[in-house]
């Protein structure tokens, strides 16, 4: 979790210079800048240099119109801000009436002078259309020139949902980790900084408006990373109102079967279903309140995630039911040496504490048999409550378990205009994440005995304010809030109807650990080993 009272501006700014014909720098020349998206204007005079700033804009489409009297009245159309843009409009003025304006209507291609950095951007439409494994930010970082992509290298749900902590976020950049890299929202960090490089919301597609990654060289407002610094900005309301709504589907009735997964063995169950709907427009009561559309913008984004993502047992060596009472058969079972366990141990609960007759330790049991006083009861009791999955073919078990993901999303933000100087905006996010693991994570398990549901509720906020109270004085205020929670709980796999201690098991004496068992569980019992889990 983390409060921080700055946060880097992802909005878009105008930088210029306002000259006369002869090349002269003109001062308290008024520059209008008008959102053609909103009708949002914002308006500054030019400095005793010339110049002037205005930062603090909406990624979209702008006209900016510089007038001064005596002077033809200078306008630059079609101007477009992408996320994180620093843009010079520069104006010339010629002399004449100020009724008089020199318009260009196009936009030309304008190279980035006033910043080195090496950066792209994804804009809002690329992003709706490009398809990208579970509309996954990440993915979208791995796009991107210097990028070297990970995803899919490990974890239940690589490159398949768009999640947070949990979430598959292997990019790397420039030969640095994925820990190096920062992501950002609105301005506002969206990191994770005990998850190794993640994010702690994971943004619906369908809320943002533009994604830029930097990736080298660039401004120093960006310092909180080494490696890349990915800056996403959320959708705004405009004056008018716009309504969607959308469902994408994965299933593995879709999917070819895989080459080393021939029939008739079972294929893995996929379902994925991301599926919501998002309005955005003016917040206006008539002629009460912003008749004219130009205050007050709202944006409410909802997403829902739905993945059950199973997984395929290939086979693995477990004890057959058959030899729970110690009875293996044909196969050979040695009595412990005394070395290994000491006789008094071994016939603690045998008659009269004395090893049964015919049982020499370092020599097989007679008939492979193990008497049943030299069975512990707890072992007993905890086989017959199925911690081992009983076998599907021979002695192998060849299963699957599903590991479901639930996610839902709300996105919401607005940007007010108390005048042409003075702006702010805001966002609030609450994330609701629920993902399950078929085996417990970092167990490397090879049979699905405990899995475990990763928790994560998380949200985000961010506040921005500007105020231009004169040509060479700019009040900027922010505030972000990012945090998130963990809770990982155990659930039982295959096998295992309950983590509880079975009923016939004596907790007195054989506890495992120390201190209380409140939940009455059975110990976390992951098995492992590339010969099987029997050995």
């Amino acid at each position: 979790m983390g409060i921080s009272i700055a946060a880097i501006a992802q909005q878009a700014t105008i930088v210029g210079t306002v000259t006369d014909p002869s090349g002269a720098a003109l001062p308290n020349v008024n520059v209008t800048v008008t959102n053609l998206d909103s009708n949002a204007v914002k308006q500054i005079q030019t400095n005793a240099s010339g110049q002037f700033v205005v930062p603090d804009l909406n990624i979209g489409h702008y006209s900016v119109k510089a007038e001064l009297a005596g002077f033809k009245s200078s306008e630059q159309k079609n101007v477009v801000l992408q996320v994180g843009d620093r843009d010079r409009i520069d104006f010339q003025m010629q002399v004449g009436g100020v009724q008089e304006t020199v318009t260009v209507e196009a936009d030309p291609v304008r190279v980035q002078t006033d910043s080195g950095e090496q950066s792209n951007v994804i804009t809002g439409q690329q992003i709706s259309q490009i398809a990208v494994s579970g509309r996954s930010m990440y993915q979208l970082a791995a796009l991107v020139p210097g990028a070297s992509s990970q995803i899919g290298a490990g974890g239940m749900s690589s490159g398949v949902v768009n999640t947070p902590v949990g979430g598959d976020a292997g990019v790397e950049f420039n030969g640095m980790r994925q820990n190096h890299n920062i992501y950002l929202l609105d301005g506002g960090e969206d990191d994770d900084r005990g998850g190794a490089g993640g994010m702690s919301i994971a943004p619906s597609s369908d809320a943002i408006a533009e994604f830029r990654a930097l990736t080298s060289n660039y401004s120093a407002d960006y310092g909180l990373s080494s490696g890349a610094t990915m800056t996403m900005v959320l959708k705004s309301g405009t004056n008018t109102l716009h309504a969607s709504a959308w469902e994408f589907n994965r299933n593995d009735a879709f999917d070819s079967r895989n080459y080393f997964n021939p029939a008739p063995e079972p294929v893995a169950e996929l379902r994925l279903n991301t599926f919501g709907f998002n309005v955005g427009g003016p917040v206006t009561f008539g002629s009460l309140y912003n008749p004219d559309k130009k205050k007050t913008f709202f944006f409410y984004n909802m997403e829902w995630r739905r993945l059950i993502q199973g997984v395929i047992n290939n086979g693995q060596p477990v004890p057959l039911p058959s030899t729970y009472s110690g009875d293996f058969g044909t196969t050979v079972i040695n009595v412990p040496t005394q070395a290994q366990v000491a006789a008094s141990v071994l016939a603690a609960n045998c008659p009269n504490a004395q090893l049964p007759s015919g049982i020499i330790q370092g020599s097989p049991f007679p008939l492979n048999k193990i008497p049943s006083c030299m069975i512990s009861p707890n072992s007993t009791s905890l086989l017959n409550a199925g911690i081992f999955p009983a076998p599907t073919t021979g002695d192998q078990f060849l299963g699957s378990a599903n590991a479901p993901t639930n996610l839902k999303e709300e996105v919401a933000r607005i940007d007010h205009n108390f005048s042409s100087k003075f702006s702010v905006f805001g966002h609030f996010i609450a994330e609701q994440v629920s993902q399950g693991f078929a085996i417990s994570q970092w167990s490397n398990a090879n049979v699905p005995t405990v899995g475990d549901t990763f928790g994560n509720p998380s949200y985000s906020a961010v506040f921005h304010a500007t105020y231009t109270i004169n040509p060479n004085l700019l009040n900027e205020t922010s505030f972000n809030y990012n945090g998130n929670r963990i809770n990982i709980v155990p659930t039982p796999g295959a096998g295992l109807s309950s983590l509880a201690l079975p009923s016939d098991y004596d907790g007195t004496n054989s506890r495992l650990f120390s201190g209380p068992n409140n939940l009455n569980r059975i110990p976390n019992i992951d098995l492992n080993g590339s010969t099987g889990t029997k050995f």
